[in-house]
């Protein structure tokens, strides 16, 4: 007979289950919608150009956080985390490593964007790949930091998945977080604000709106936010007065973020969208030309 294990402190079994669904949810509807992206870009000839080399990177990312939130959703429902501490440190990294490259890839889509429509300089193959290599190895270099001792993974406040750990804000998270926000959310979100900024005012000029230039940011911003703050807020006073279920609420927005990004960047570009259909339908695509145009 198998003994259930007790409920984590601070949730009910309602909330429990409810976060279990949630992560589930979010994992299966965001990797199923990114590894479309990925197999599209895979199988139609059209899509494969520098420019959307660098969505491929994102939809890579966030199928990524897809598999870490999926693992969530199953140690969820166990009520427990049954992959030890080494475990809980290699789930940790694997969720910065792919939430990183995801916002840093986001920066790189940016910036192209801003020379496609405002230079009309055309992206190469070596420059994509140069900038999906360095957004990967950037955010390796800011994940394995925690392993080393810089900055800390542990549990979250359910105790079924692993992230940085804010509890402490001693002087150690605080010169990470610092760092890290400064590098990997602020420096990509200006790149962003002042890329898609330029072509708004470049569309305004044409009267031709070509795509919303501030939902990516929006996103950035809605998705990753609530998480930022919260860490932000642990540096400066001590956060665990606040429920349990309450701290969980970030993460949960969080994790919305591969399901949100594969129609901003692969199903709302109007020629990827053209792309998917045809692999799905086997009806050709009309334009062979592939850009970053977005509804």
């Amino acid at each position: 007979m198998v003994t259930a294990h007790p409920l984590p402190e601070g949730f009910t079994e309602i909330e429990v289950f409810a976060i279990g669904t949630a992560l589930l949810v979010e994992a299966l509807l965001g990797f199923c919608l990114n590894g479309l992206t990925i197999i599209s870009f895979r199988k139609i000839k059209e899509l494969r150009t520098p420019s959307n080399l660098l969505v491929l990177s994102i939809a890579l990312a966030d199928c990524g956080i897809c598999i870490n939130a999926f693992i969530a959703a199953f140690s969820s429902f166990l009520r427990y985390w049954p992959y030890g501490s080494d475990g809980c440190q290699i789930h940790g990294f694997h969720g910065f490593l792919t939430a990183l490259a995801s916002i840093s890839s986001s920066a790189a889509v940016a910036w192209d964007r801003y020379h496609h429509y405002c230079t009309r300089s055309r992206l190469q193959w070596s420059t994509a790949a140069s900038m999906m290599l360095f957004a990967w190895l950037f955010a390796a270099f800011w994940s394995v930091m925690p392993l080393l001792g810089w900055g800390e993974y542990d549990y979250e406040p359910l105790r079924t998945c692993c992230t940085l750990d804010y509890s402490k804000g001693d002087r150690n998270y605080v010169t990470f977080l610092f760092a890290l926000s400064t590098f990997n959310f602020m420096i990509p979100g200006f790149i962003m604000l002042t890329a898609y900024q330029s072509i708004h005012q470049k569309f305004r000029k044409t009267g031709n709106f070509k795509f919303n230039t501030g939902l990516p940011l929006k996103t950035l911003v809605i998705c990753w936010g609530p998480y930022c703050l919260l860490c932000s807020y642990a540096a400066v006073e001590n956060v665990m007065f606040i429920p349990p279920k309450y701290r969980m609420i970030p993460a949960l927005v969080a994790k919305t973020v591969p399901t949100v990004d594969a129609f901003v960047y692969a199903l709302g570009n109007e020629n990827y969208r053209g792309g998917i259909w045809q692999f799905l339908t086997g009806q050709k695509i009309e334009k062979a030309e592939v850009d970053n145009k977005t509804k």
